[in-house]
């Protein structure tokens, strides 16, 4: 389905180097806030007291946090588990103060609020559990990266397959940097954001990879500029479409799904916008900058004589 349809080639790669030179400066902006910055890292990785409260009716999330901030908890996560009367409290460490204290002092404000909330369970998640999940984020992460190079090197050409990981990392660096500068909250929430981006912006880049391999079989006086050209104006109407609707469900999470939703939704709608960006003009410009080429993607029959004067000799049309 389109909603509309380009008849001229936009001359994307005419504009690459000066697009790909403010890429490369988001891109080291992010690196340099997460390096001074750092990330604001949440209780899953920094440890800290996992409260489960029970109500006899469906509990006031917001006012369930008004009272525990009260209380001077800058950074508390709270939110529905189950069912709408059962809520969990995630404290962040408070030095000298034990893991049960913190416990006891929630439950008597929350007490103070309703009598008959009570407590259903408290457990204490220490620094080491979160170094453990940091520790497999970051080799999911790694396995992802791997999975994808491996995927497009196989489907279309090893340039293609490195031209996606870095634009896709360069997505990931960039969300990263912006929860640095800010200093939101990141939580296991925002990691499966990240992540899941990672799959969202390769299948862009796959859908162009594959335009520009039809193009060269079709086209075989354009060059590799100009094929590349084309197959990115021909899904023009495809990648709207396809990142409107994406977003628009994105965007009712972010308004309408609660502050345990906000970042998750927050990073995807980062890496979605970008994932555009880098798919259309990093992708694409890296793989024509590495010289991918009609004979990358389409070998010439067998028995077949090439002439090494003429690049298109033994292409398939």
């Amino acid at each position: 389905m389109e909603f509309f349809r380009i008849k001229k080639d936009i001359p994307f790669m005419k504009y690459a180097l000066i697009l790909n030179a403010i890429s490369f400066i988001t891109f080291a902006l992010a690196v340099f806030f997460l390096l001074t910055r750092g990330l604001h890292l949440s209780v899953e990785f920094t440890g800290g007291t996992v409260m489960e409260v029970a109500y006899t009716q469906t509990a006031d999330i917001g006012k369930v946090r008004d009272t525990v901030s009260k209380l001077g908890y800058a950074d508390v996560t709270v939110q529905n588990f189950g069912t709408s009367r059962d809520v969990m409290i995630r404290l962040p460490v408070q030095k000298d103060v034990t893991s049960a204290q913190q416990s006891e002092q929630v439950l008597a404000a929350l007490k103070a609020e309703d009598a008959e909330v009570t407590l259903r369970r408290t457990e204490f998640v220490g620094p080491q559990v979160g170094d453990e999940l940091m520790h497999n984020g970051l080799m999911a992460l790694g396995f992802v990266v791997l999975g994808i190079v491996i995927y497009l090197a196989i489907r279309f050409e090893w340039k293609f397959g490195v031209a996606a990981i870095i634009a896709n990392l360069h997505d990931v660096i960039i969300i990263l940097g912006f929860f640095a500068f800010f200093q939101w909250e990141f939580s296991l929430s925002v990691l499966a954001g990240v992540l899941a981006v990672l799959g969202y912006s390769v299948n862009e880049s796959v859908v162009i990879f594959d335009r520009i391999r039809e193009a060269f079989r079709k086209f075989r006086k354009l060059s590799t500029p100009e094929v590349i050209d084309h197959a990115i104006t021909s899904t023009m109407s495809r990648t709207i479409i396809t990142h409107a609707s994406t977003e628009a469900m994105v965007l009712s999470m972010f308004f309408f799904g609660g502050p345990s939703l906000h970042y998750f939704a927050l990073a995807l709608t980062i890496g979605i916008l970008f994932g555009i960006y880098s798919s259309v003009f990093v992708a694409a410009a890296i793989a024509m900058w590495l010289g991918v080429k009609r004979e990358d993607l389409i070998k010439a029959p067998k028995g077949s004589q090439q002439d090494p004067n003429d690049p298109n000799s033994g292409a398939v049309v």
